[in-house]
């Protein structure tokens, strides 16, 4: 097989594995990425994401990371839900609708990866969905899957911004994709909706005043400044995704794994309050929630009953 049919057999292997796209950058430093991530730690956007700061040149350079790695192959899963939370409930991510994506995609991976080896012969490579430090949104805009709009997430055309970001790191040469230009324009929605100005400038996200970092990042007490502004958000927050019109052209995804839990989705504000650890337990046993643990999960609820 030539370097043209590696590259085509991947991103058919990706479409059959229910990715929504798939596009490919050659592994190597990012080099426009650096000033801006070494100014955002600066500035202390971080918060108390200290893992952030971790293996900053691993981080910019895969080829650090994966020894050998001469590709990054990102991957697009859709995961925008066809149901809606009832109405009168405290707001979770629509990514938490169902199971932990984390697993779903780890296994899709996999089977790419043994796929690529199977086919086209010894390929060594990593897996990453979250788990590193990889830079996932900016590979996946240098791979031409969309631009990273002023909310700083990577907004596609097509399909809009609610997806899974992924990538397969391997020391396979392939053609390489080219980005993509930005279509934010004049566009000021999501600055405008941020519930807590998180959005500091156009393309800048200062995390520390970000509702999902309050709600799943910090292991403390929620400034007490901070009342009144989450809009009922318990774990995560959509607002900047809601407002952005590209996300007019988001569609259900037809995952059967990501499929929404009817029991979250079900749960009134009365039995959010009431929660048990128990019920915690069963109902989020395979869910992202389980991220903010039980006691992280109360403790934003009290938050926002007392508002």
């Amino acid at each position: 097989m030539t370097k043209k049919e590696h590259t085509q057999f991947i991103k058919d292997e990706a479409k059959r594995l229910g990715f929504l796209s798939c596009g490919i950058a050659k592994a190597g430093f990012l080099e426009q990425e650096a000033p801006r991530l070494e100014s955002w730690l600066n500035k202390n956007h971080n918060g108390q994401m200290s893992y952030m700061e971790n293996h900053f040149d691993k981080r910019l350079d895969p080829t650090k990371l994966v020894e050998g790695s001469k590709s990054v192959v990102s991957l697009l899963l859709n995961y925008f839900p066809s149901n809606t939370q009832v109405a009168d409930s405290y707001k979770i991510s629509k990514y938490a609708y169902g199971a932990d994506y984390h697993f779903v995609i780890k296994e899709k991976l996999k089977e790419l990866l043994f796929s690529i080896q199977n086919t086209i012969g010894e390929v060594s490579g990593r897996a990453f969905v979250d788990s590193a430090p990889v830079l996932d949104k900016a590979w996946a805009a240098k791979s031409g899957l969309g631009w990273i709009g002023k909310n700083s997430n990577l907004i596609t055309q097509k399909v809009g911004s609610f997806y899974f970001i992924a990538e397969l790191i391997i020391d396979l040469e392939l053609d390489y994709d080219t980005p993509t230009t930005d279509h934010c324009g004049t566009c000021t929605a999501c600055l405008d909706a941020c519930p807590t100005q998180a959005i500091v400038a156009p393309y800048v996200v200062d995390g520390s005043k970000c509702i999902s970092y309050f709600t799943i990042e910090l292991k403390e007490s929620i400034p007490l400044e901070m009342k009144g502004q989450f809009d009922d958000w318990a774990f995560g927050c959509d607002v900047c995704q809601d407002v952005c019109p590209w996300n007019r052209f988001s569609n259900p995804h037809n995952e059967p794994l990501l499929t929404s839990n009817p029991q979250i989705l079900s749960i009134s504000k009365k039995e959010w309050e009431e929660i048990t650890e128990e019920t915690f337990r069963a109902v989020f046993k395979n869910s992202p929630l389980k991220r903010t643990k039980f006691e992280g999960l109360k403790r934003n609820i009290s938050f926002l009953k007392s508002e």
